[in-house]
């Protein structure tokens, strides 16, 4: 027990921490997106797929546990890391560009995640914690994208969510020892795909509802 503390309280120990969690996150995101594109369908056909979502029960309560043990271990872990490195920043250090030296990503990660905690938080309250009694969640989904204010809100948070995921996913492989010369720039490849379509399919679909 006492080394996975020592490990965990190490700053390798912490990478890997937000390493593993946010690969549960980007599985995660790739589920929700699947499911969502059913809007695309029309109101029948995404309640339905809601409907058969929580007819899973336990399961889905266990799946939401699960979710919110996993953000507060990479949230208070990445601000873990982030003031300890505001604090070693006055110590400059050389890095290896081509082994994940800083980028754009990786310098704006903390800010990036700080903005998708607030998008988080304001989308649980709009729709998970709505009333769904008197409204269907299409119709919540509807109602909320019906005002231009919040479709930038969640388009721009969208556009956030795909720096952040680019740079977490292949940095991921990298801290779990999994990078090589030979594959990187296909992780990259597969990062910037991957970053792609959670920026566009979540993106696309307030401005979808909204506008079409």
């Amino acid at each position: 027990m006492a080394w996975i503390v020592k490990t965990v309280s190490s700053s390798i120990g912490k990478k890997i921490l937000m390493a593993l969690t946010g690969l549960f996150f980007c599985c995660f995101l790739t589920v929700h997106l699947l499911g969502n594109l059913t809007v695309y369908g029309g109101p029948d056909v995404f309640n339905g797929y809601v409907d058969r979502l929580h007819s899973l029960g336990a399961l889905i309560r266990a799946a939401e546990v699960a979710m919110l043990v996993f953000a507060l271990v990479h949230v208070i872990t990445g601000l873990t890391l982030a003031l300890e490195n505001f604090r070693a920043r006055p110590e400059k250090y050389q890095v290896n560009k081509s082994g994940g030296g800083r980028t754009v990503g990786s310098s704006t990660m903390p800010y990036t995640g700080l903005i998708l905690l607030i998008f988080i938080i304001a989308h649980l309250k709009g729709f998970h914690f709505a009333d769904h009694e008197t409204r269907s969640v299409y119709d919540i989904m509807a109602g909320a994208f019906g005002d231009r204010i919040v479709v930038f809100f969640y388009t721009f948070a969208m556009l956030v969510a795909g720096v952040h995921v680019y740079h977490g996913f292949w940095s991921a492989f990298q801290t779990l020892g999994l990078s090589h010369e030979k594959y990187t720039p296909a992780v990259k490849a597969a990062s910037l795909l991957f970053s792609l379509l959670v920026a566009g399919g979540f993106g696309f679909i307030p401005l979808w509802i909204s506008f079409f």
